[in-house]
């Protein structure tokens, strides 16, 4: 999965511990860099996704900038980052709109609702600020409803209905955002029903963003598609076209390290561990997801088999069943893989648990770095 050595990380990393690897990272944006190349698009890293600033000098050398979904995520994306950063939220309080305005490029409203009562604000920022709505081309591709932008009554997105009598004074691009982790097919048949809809109103804009969940960086993504689709709607409508491709730029860059606590039994086998679904995987309780495993294989296809669950005192804290040839016993280390994206960002302290340490490891020199620890007192600077 990455070119990290997970034996030897297993046993070298703290417990528990995110570690991303640096050279997968590169793998990842010399693809994302072909597809600027080859297309014209500009790419923009999604900080809902992956915010790990630490590694920003580096991606920041390929890809134009960030999407932020808050004050606080275009702030650091200003501040880290360096290069573009472009805004939207579901809505926007009017300091929201007064600090953003501040730090953004782009800034996209949900509705005609909050781009006219913005109005008096954004006028003034318009030549430095580019202003843009998102629309809903109302066209499900999504197969977990909680992840789908275009379900039914869905606050996500104008529709096309929305647009009738409207005006557009001052609005300079669109945005659609309909995808969740899916390869090129589901995004061309979205874009054929934007165009059908929404068509008319690119003339004379100057953007377009197609928003994220495009595994570009995936095996078998058709990338040649994306590249004549970003060509077809640059050359016909002479607007630039941004993607937000989101966890395509940490796929398969990173793992969890996590130790065995103990094992128990009420009528299979449980171990207990160091990590915790609900405080460092939830997307295992919201998708539901299951992620892999090294050494890890499906319930009951090996001779041992365990139920893995997390130490905190929700009873539905459990990561999921696996079989692995030997026992498991406390002090054993177990890695899960694919684990940079909707991982770190998503993390909590419930129960006051240990956050895992966040490292780096550098393929070309076999070095793991700890860029950073968290202690008693970040725990309790959340609360009061």
């Amino acid at each position: 999965m990455t070119g990290i050595d997970i034996p030897k990380i297993a046993q070298s990393a703290p417990s528990p511990a995110y570690v991303v690897d640096l050279g997968r990272l590169r793998h990842n944006l010399a693809i994302l860099d072909q597809v600027q190349q080859r297309s014209g698009a500009k790419i923009l890293m999604a900080l809902k996704e992956f915010s790990m600033w630490s590694t920003f000098p580096l991606i920041s050398q390929t890809l134009h900038g960030v999407c932020a979904s808050s004050p606080w995520e275009a702030r650091l994306g200003r501040e880290e980052f360096g290069r573009e950063v472009h805004s939207f939220a579901a809505a926007f309080k009017e300091s929201d709109v007064v600090e953003l305005l501040g730090i953004s490029n782009h800034l996209v409203f949900n509705s005609f609702n909050q781009l006219e009562r913005f109005r008096p604000l954004w006028e003034k920022e318009q030549g430095r600020v580019s202003i843009g709505l998102r629309v809903n081309p109302e066209h499900s591709e999504g197969h977990t409803a909680i992840y789908d932008p275009c379900a039914p009554t869905s606050r996500l997105g104008i529709p096309v209905a929305e647009f009738e009598g409207r005006s557009l004074s001052g609005v300079e691009g669109l945005h659609f955002h309909t995808l969740c982790e899916q390869l090129f097919e589901p995004l061309e048949r979205t874009a054929r029903v934007f165009e059908e809809k929404f068509g008319t109103y690119l003339q004379g804009m100057k953007w377009l963003n197609l928003g994220g969940g495009h595994h570009i960086t995936r095996e078998g993504y058709d990338i040649d598609g994306l590249v004549e689709l970003v060509k077809y709607f640059r050359g016909k409508y002479g607007v630039d076209v941004y993607l937000e491709p989101g966890e395509a730029i940490a796929i398969g860059t990173g793992v969890l390290v996590s130790e065995v606590l103990d094992v128990v039994h009420n009528q299979m086998d449980v171990a207990i561990l160091d990590v915790s679904a609900t405080c460092h995987m939830p997307d295992i309780l919201e998708m539901p997801y299951r992620p892999d495993i090294t050494g890890g294989f499906a319930a009951n296809e090996k001779p041992y088999t365990y139920r893995l669950g997390g130490p905190s005192c929700l009873a539905g804290d459990v990561i999921g069943d696996w079989s692995f040839e030997q026992p498991l016993k406390p002090g054993d280390r177990l890695v899960f893989e694919d684990m940079s994206h909707y991982t770190m960002v998503k993390t909590t302290t419930f129960n006051g648990i240990q956050h895992p340490h966040i490292c780096t490891f550098e393929p070309v020199t076999s070095q793991l770095q700890v860029v950073r620890s968290f202690g008693y007192q970040d725990f309790k600077a959340k609360l009061s």
